[in-house]
């Protein structure tokens, strides 16, 4: 898996490689049970704060994305998929929501709504 940080990207730089790994865990780019690299090699890679991916990995652990092993390192815990796509649901929840009210706000209705959204799934399979 290759990490790649875009410094001139607001969003923070623990966030840019927190997305990055649940993206890999949830495409199974990244298996449950595969290691990490350390801190400091991850680091070292990125040309980043070794504090920064300490953050990035404390989260993951507590979102059960990653398994901490002491000295061993860390690795993709075993259920991790599952949490990953807890928060693609959630992202996918809020995007919809989001469009369904400013479609009402133009002035769709409810069952034009359903019959376009129908349609783009059956196009999409």
């Amino acid at each position: 898996m290759e990490i790649e940080i875009d410094l001139d990207d607001p969003t923070p730089v623990f966030t840019q490689l927190i997305a990055q790994i649940k993206s890999a865990v949830a495409t199974d780019m990244l298996a449950p049970g595969a290691p990490l690299p350390s801190i400091r090699q991850l680091a070292n890679e990125l040309e980043i704060n070794s504090k920064t991916v300490a953050k990035a990995y404390k989260l993951l652990e507590r979102d059960k994305i990653v398994q901490s092993k002491g000295y061993r390192g860390s690795f993709i815990h075993t259920d991790a998929k599952q949490y990953c796509h807890r928060d693609l649901k959630q992202w996918a929840t809020d995007k919809l929501t989001h469009c369904i009210d400013e479609l009402k706000a133009q002035g769709v209705t409810d069952s034009e709504i359903r019959v376009a959204f129908g349609n783009l799934m059956n196009n999409k399979r």
